[in-house]
């Protein structure tokens, strides 16, 4: 719900913060009873809508849409265009964690707030390289509201305030005890829920002690891929036939003698495998005889997609608490303390749980089929025991701290405000992941199926040779086996940030013709650090297919901060901000951004007023930006530039499909770092718009944003740094260009036989990006004398602009129209409608997101000029609820999310090769839920 007001923050809590806990400062200040302080501000002011535009989301909101998390209540915003890896994604780097993207910009351009003080980094980072903030957390019962602040507000905010700033704020004050239950399913299966929740406020002291504690705990059961119908297996609606997955596979380079390199396939099943009898019983009795045209036979499975969860398992615990004493009317103490134990458990997938001698070996001549020969092992929930794949999942268990401490008040009799205090935030994250032995792994394959080594291949000299058992191959694999070449893998990391921060505040500096100018000063000094430190085996070699990120470095940083508002008319108000930030990182360079802003709110008559701010925004390098080591990862690369020499269109998803396995699934080596060097994003950011109330039950507002960014730190994917390396070898693009330049420096080919061997993705200040979008909103409540009330609001999102230059000299892209390089929706929205009549209230909530490319636009480079190319339809979901309140202190619900079970849109360009046909940064396979909710007040 978009309402014009918005309480306090830490560096904005003035004088209304305390009034609820000492109201004996409304005498003494009695000037200061009308004035609020709103976020985007830090001055106290008697106007709830400014030059900013806030969007709030109250505590009654959250529950009665439906919302089960701060992410969820985030993620169906209107200003969340932006698609975004969670736990939908399969193997992303930060599968166990949760955030968004704000007008489909990067997550870290958002600077996340609670009570006003910077949130805790994850330690993990977001796709391997960048910093950002985990939001599922944060106790949502526990919640006030959550204001959102759209655009740059670096002036007062500082670094990640791009994209605009997220400010939560949890509950300071109650009256007695509260105790709130909630549980919930889905009908699809999976994801059941328990919540529970206690708070209670307290006062001593003659009023002067005034507190408020709470707790949350909640549990969840995984959604399995295998309990919904699009991702159960692979896809049956597609562009081409399903192919089953390759869980029993020998391949290779075969009769080298009459045909050199000239005859890759797969060597067929010997007379032991015939019908892939021995292993028909795996993965539920799926797995059979299979048959891939222009390759050959192997053993696999249709449904090997479904054994991957859709989200993740978790059970969480966080405290809060607030604790206010008033030494005298002038000096008031206050504490705050966030604690959360979080532990999250997800499952990659079996596509990620696997064998094969590519990664000791490469290839090992087979002298039975005079070949260059590989061989690859799917792992089956049967090879892991009675619990399946549930014995190799991985967990993430993280304890996030916030503590702050300070004293606030006033000098003397004196219209100056004081608030001084620090905070120190702690993120601790150990990563649990299930692992592969390499040298057991390898061993026990080699004693079962390999054998002895026989020397050299006759051709090369440089390939081991092997007469495997492929009868043996072609077997089950025992649980105690498979738990000798297994196990797990702990990574520990870690952010903190400690910060003492000072800020003096006149409300009343002096008087203008409009009313009293305000000045607000603050000054900053703080201490950064962020540690990532995997398992050692990760970097020894000792753990198979994998290697990890690793790096980590501390900084101290400085910054102050002045604010001026001044109400030059009754009509006009100017308002004016500044911001300095220096950062000294260890063994670098001391770097500094200074940052501005000019806002106007013009009021020609007290229901309108237009207002609008310009000024400029950045963000640092991020502490893994300049201190990630020389770390390297396997990932899997399609070697587009061989597979069109093979005479297969990288631009038809069909042809490369039909590539061959090794140059169209090719594991490589890949390497990154952070660099020192580094410097600010910068933004120049301005926005405008009007805010009319025709009516005191009726308000409309429409805003205007801009974005002018340069310098962005650029770190390319290894698909589209593959498919860029085709175009400039295959001459499409200029070979001597920059970016060609630059590519193929990144990507190391074997100088034998051409082949991919190891791809470098460097973080480098380089890009630059405009952006422009609209947001527009309205609120209206209707009483009626029989039918109660009713309200009604709706905010709307439409991303005007998106245009991105990735290296300088190069074309700029239009990430708006071209959905190979973007895929986020232009328009998002969401309306509301609650009635209250007596013991009952109702509200249905609905999110819509215009539309989307499908499978084929978003792969080719052509776009949506590419055959088949085309937008996807609009997606539409709506949230129910019903409450009673059935006694004086108890209030019972029910809600139903996902109303009428929409899945996502048919999209009918993905391939058979896909277990997951649909954009998963977008959309959800979840379907409907169903809560069932009960709130107790003990007290007042």
């Amino acid at each position: 719900m978009l309402l014009p007001l918005a309480t306090g923050a830490f560096a904005q809590e003035g004088a209304d913060s305390s009034s609820g806990d000492a109201q004996s400062q409304e005498t003494s200040r009695a000037t200061e009873i009308d004035k609020i302080t709103v976020t985007g501000s830090l001055i106290p002011q008697t106007e709830l809508e400014t030059f900013s535009p806030v969007m709030t989301i109250t505590a009654e909101d959250i529950r009665s849409r439906g919302f089960t998390s701060v992410s969820d209540v985030l993620q169906q915003n209107a200003v969340s265009t932006g698609g975004v890896q969670g736990a939908q994604t399969s193997a992303s780097f930060t599968q166990g964690a949760e955030t968004i993207g704000m007008f489909g910009l990067d997550p870290g351009y958002t600077k996340y707030l609670i009570d006003g003080r910077p949130m805790a980094n994850y330690p993990a980072l977001y796709n391997g390289s960048d910093t950002f903030n985990n939001i599922s957390n944060i106790p949502i019962d526990l919640v006030e509201s959550i204001e959102i602040l759209p655009g740059g507000q670096s002036s007062l905010y500082g670094s990640d305030a791009i994209a605009g700033v997220i400010n939560i704020k949890l509950k300071k004050q109650m009256d007695g005890t509260s105790l709130n239950l909630r549980g919930g399913w889905y009908g699809e299966g999976g994801g059941s829920s328990f919540r529970i929740s206690v708070a209670d406020g307290f006062s001593a002291a003659d009023g002067r002690l005034n507190g408020l504690v709470g707790v949350q705990y909640e549990q969840r059961d995984p959604i399995w891929a295998y309990q919904r119908d699009l991702t159960k297996q692979y896809n049956t609606d597609g562009t081409s036939p399903p192919l089953a997955s390759r869980d029993f596979l020998v391949y290779g380079y075969k009769d080298i003698s009459n045909f050199g390199f000239g005859n890759f396939g797969y060597v067929p099943l010997p007379p032991e495998a015939e019908g892939c009898a021995n292993v028909d019983h795996l993965f539920g009795g799926t797995e059979g005889e299979r048959f891939r045209p222009g390759s050959g036979e192997y053993c696999g499975s249709f449904f090997t997609p479904g054994y991957r969860t859709l989200r993740n398992e978790k059970e969480a615990t966080q405290f809060m608490g607030h604790l206010t004493y008033d030494f005298n009317d002038n000096a008031q103490l206050y504490a705050d303390l966030l604690y959360s134990h979080e532990k999250v458990g997800y499952h990659v997938g079996s596509n990620y749980t696997w064998w094969g001698t590519g990664v000791k070996w490469g290839y090992f001549y087979d002298p039975d089929v005079d070949g260059l020969i590989n061989l690859q092992r799917g792992f089956a929930p049967e090879d892991m025991g009675p619990e399946g794949y549930r014995n190799s999942m991985n967990f993430d268990a993280s304890d996030a701290y916030q503590a702050a401490l300070g004293v606030k008040g006033y000098f003397g009799e004196s219209d100056w405000s004081y608030d001084f205090g620090g905070t120190h935030t702690r993120y601790e994250l150990e990563e649990r992941n299930f692992v592969r032995w390499a040298d057991p792994i390898n061993d026990y394959f080699q004693d079962k199926v390999l054998g002895p080594q026989q020397g050299w291949d006759p051709y090369f000299g440089a390939y081991p040779v092997f007469t495997p058992d492929y009868g043996a191959f072609y077997q089950p694999i025992s649980p105690e086996d498979f738990a000798s070449f297994t196990g797990y893998a702990n990574s520990r990391s870690e952010t903190s940030d400690t910060m003492i921060r000072g800020q003096v505040t006149n409300a009343s500096l002096f008087e203008l013709p409009g009313g009293d100018a305000g000045l607000a000063i603050a000054l900053e000094w703080g201490r950064q650090k962020w540690d990532y430190t995997p398992d050692s085996r990760f970097l020894d070699g000792s753990i198979w297919g994998t290697t990890a990120v690793a790096g980590g470095g501390e900084r101290d940083r400085h910054a102050a901060t002045a604010e001026l508002r001044m109400p030059l008319l009754d009509m006009l108000t100017l308002t004016t901000s500044g911001r300095y930030d220096s950062f000294s990182p260890d063994g670098g360079q001391k770097l500094d951004k200074t940052t501005y802003s000019v806002g106007l709110e013009f009021r020609p008559v007290d229901s309108l007023m237009f207002r609008g701010k310009y000024g400029t925004a950045f963000r640092a390098p991020t502490l893994s930006d300049q201190f990630q080591g020389r770390s390297g990862f396997y990932t899997f690369v399609t070697d587009y530039y061989l597979c069109s020499q093979a005479g297969f269109d990288p631009n038809d998803p069909a042809q490369i499909d039909a590539c061959p396995t090794q140059l169209s699934n090719r594991q490589v080596f890949g390497t990154q770092s952070g660099n020192l060097e580094l410097e600010p994003i910068n933004a120049d950011v301005w926005n405008a718009g009007v805010v009319w109330a025709p009516t005191s039950s009726l308000s409309f507002t429409a805003d205007y944003y801009s974005w002018d960014i340069d310098n962005e730190v650029t770190q390319q994917s290894s698909d589209a740094l593959m498919f860029q390396e085709y175009r400039c070898r295959a001459g499409i693009d200029d070979i001597n260009s920059p970016t060609c330049v630059q590519t193929l420096a990144q990507v190391t080919r074997q100088a034998s036989n051409n082949f991919v061997t190891e791809i470098y993705t460097p973080k480098i200040n380089v890009s630059k990006r405009k952006m422009e979008a609209a947001t527009a909103s309205f609120n209206y409540l209707l009483g009626t004398d029989n039918w109660g009330q009713f309200v009604f609001d709706g905010n709307y999102t439409r991303i005007l602009k998106h245009d991105r230059t990735i290296y300088e000299g190069d074309p700029t892209t239009d990430y708006l129209d071209n959905p190979y390089y973007s895929t986020d929706p232009k328009d998002r929205a969401t309306l509301s409608g609650t009635w209250i009549k007596g013991d009952w209230s109702s509200t249905l909530y609905m999110n819509w997101m215009g539309e989307t490319p499908n499978y084929i636009a978003s792969v080719s480079t052509a776009g949506y000029d590419a055959p088949g190319a085309k937008k996807l339809d609009d997606y539409y979901t709506f949230n129910a609820s019903v409450s009673y309140q059935a006694l004086e202190n108890l209030e019972l619900s029910f809600l139903v999310n996902n109303l009428t079970n929409e899945m996502p849109p048919f999209d009918g360009s993905y391939p058979g090769s896909t277990g997951s046909p649909y954009n998963s940064s977008n959309y959800s396979v979840y379907g409907r839920s169903f809560y069932l909710e009960a709130r107790y007040n003990f007290g007042n």
